[in-house]
């Protein structure tokens, strides 16, 4: 199996879903996500001695009614930034719109130019039918890799990335211990990847904005593709507390590594 994704707030997202137990996808309640909220992450490019501010993501909440229903509007919004604009142009937008009791998602739209490569998503999840619909195209320079319609058997224990990074905020973590493998299931373009987090414990850090967290860490295992060589070269650290925010994220590449950094929050 090949990812290709190189969206920056993929990326973000594969980082930050790596805290759900698939056993629990379906059965907890929101207690932590809330109308309002703000988060903006700091993506930095490292390669050999130097780290670059190469860009940024920027996560929020909006409350609405859907056909009478309340729901979550979950949006990610993501870019390169000022010189790295030249070397790989990235303008991302992912949106997910979910119950809000239990976040389970009912549609999700991923728009995504990077570089020469364009991505468009469409999902409408049923969970009556037991079915995914939508649609699906993607273009690699001047190659279109797909364009069709879609019309899935869903089973309701996978998701798309962004839906996944506020189902994790509900986890109880105290039922694992360390080094215990969580296994996951994930949307990417139409495509389920199983795969699994490793529970590292707790940690203490302090980011390269001088902030200090009490965390909770893991790894996560990644699928082999353009940008990571597979294993267990990723690592994340989220709050130790009731909303589970993730503040660091630290990955290998092929040719180099990436670190995400929290910068600023509102309403968390």
């Amino acid at each position: 199996m090949k990812v290709a994704h190189r969206s920056i707030v993929s990326i973000l997202c594969i980082w930050f879903w790596a805290n759900i137990p698939m056993l629990a996808q379906t059965t907890e309640l929101n207690t932590t996500t809330t109308n309002g909220e703000y988060a903006r992450y700091c993506a930095y490019y490292n390669w050999h001695f130097i780290w670059l501010n190469a860009g940024e993501v920027v996560f929020t909440t909006t409350l609405q009614n859907n056909q009478s229903q309340p729901t979550y509007k979950l949006q990610a919004i993501g870019r390169t930034l000022g010189g790295y604009d030249h070397f790989y142009y990235v303008r991302d937008t992912f949106t997910s719109v979910t119950d809000t009791l239990t976040l389970q998602p009912l549609s999700f739209s991923q728009n995504c130019s990077e570089g020469k490569n364009i991505t468009r998503n469409i999902y409408h999840y049923n969970a009556t039918s037991g079915s995914l619909t939508g649609s699906e195209y993607l273009k690699e320079g001047r190659k279109i890799k797909s364009n069709r319609t879609l019309n899935l058997a869903w089973n309701g224990l996978s998701f798309d990335v962004l839906t996944m990074v506020y189902k994790a905020r509900n986890i109880n973590f105290a039922h694992y211990n360390v080094g215990d493998k969580i296994p996951i299931n994930l949307i990417i373009n139409s495509e389920v990847f199983p795969l699994y987090i490793r529970y590292q414990g707790k940690e203490t850090i302090t980011t390269k904005h001088g902030d200090t967290y009490k965390c909770l860490k893991f790894s996560l295992l990644l699928v082999e593709g353009t940008i990571f060589s597979g294993g267990e070269d990723m690592t994340v650290w989220v709050t130790d507390d009731d909303k589970r925010v993730p503040v660091v994220v630290d990955a290998k590449i092929l040719i180099g590594s990436v670190k995400a950094i929290l910068a600023e929050y509102r309403h968390l």
